[in-house]
This record gives C-alpha cells, structure tokens and sequence, in this order.
C-alpha cells in the first residue's frame, strides 16, 4: 500500500484534524447505537424467554425472526463502525482519501457522501461486478 503524507494529499493539518474528528464523531455514534441495539437485544430476549407459554407455530416464528433482525442490526453496526475505525487507521497513516486498489484519490465528493470509503468508484465498481 502506497503511503501519502499531508503534502501528498493536499490537506492541511487543519483539514485533517477536521476529518478525524467528523470520523470520531460517527464512531461515537455508532459505538453508542450498539450499546443500545444490544440493550434492546438483551430486552427482547428476556420477555421472549418469559413469554413462552402458550406459543403456537406462529408466534414462535414470529419470535425467531424477531431475533434474527435484531442479531442482523447489531452486525450491521458493528460492520459500519469497524468502517470508520479502519478509515481512522488509514488517516493517521496519511492514506486516507486514497484507494486501497490503484492508489488513485478518492473524489472529495464520495468521501462527504460516504467518510470511510476506501476505494475509488472504479475500483468499487469492479469489485462489485466480480461479486455478482
């Protein structure tokens, strides 16, 4: 992986410690939508253990896609916060804004629109073709 310093990316160090912390930022977020994801988790899983009698086929269903949601829910978040903890990763080694497949910037409008991209739209798009 190609590293860029400050000068290579046209940043100041004012701009990147305005991108650090818009990143933290989101990951405090998302650290704290977990917690309470996991909170709602731990609740549904105690008024399901408590609420078993008399279930038939369909509340039971019901119950088990109820969980399923919420276990998706927390992987979710889990999946966007490790995002910005490795684009945090990527800034303090100077190759944030650049792609991790051809090296090429990453336009400033994908970042403001997604912070913790890590490729180009080419580059994304390729993988995505390849994946379908």
């Amino acid at each position: 992986m190609l590293v860029h310093d400050t000068v290579g990316t046209g940043r100041s160090q004012a701009e990147i410690d305005q991108i650090r912390l818009s990143l933290q930022d989101r990951y405090a977020e998302l650290s704290e939508e977990y917690e309470q994801a996991v909170q709602q988790s731990q609740v549904l899983r105690l008024v399901e253990v408590g609420d078993t009698a008399g279930d038939d086929q369909a509340d039971s269903g019901t119950k088990t896609a109820e969980r399923d949601t919420a276990q998706s829910l927390l992987r979710t978040i889990l999946d966007r916060r490790a995002q910005y903890e490795h684009a945090l990763t990527r800034l303090d080694e100077g190759t944030y804004g650049f792609c991790e497949g051809c090296s090429a910037p990453i336009p400033v409008e994908r970042l403001e629109i997604f912070p913790s991209a890590t490729t180009c739209v080419t580059c994304k798009q390729t993988r995505e073709r390849r994946a379908a």
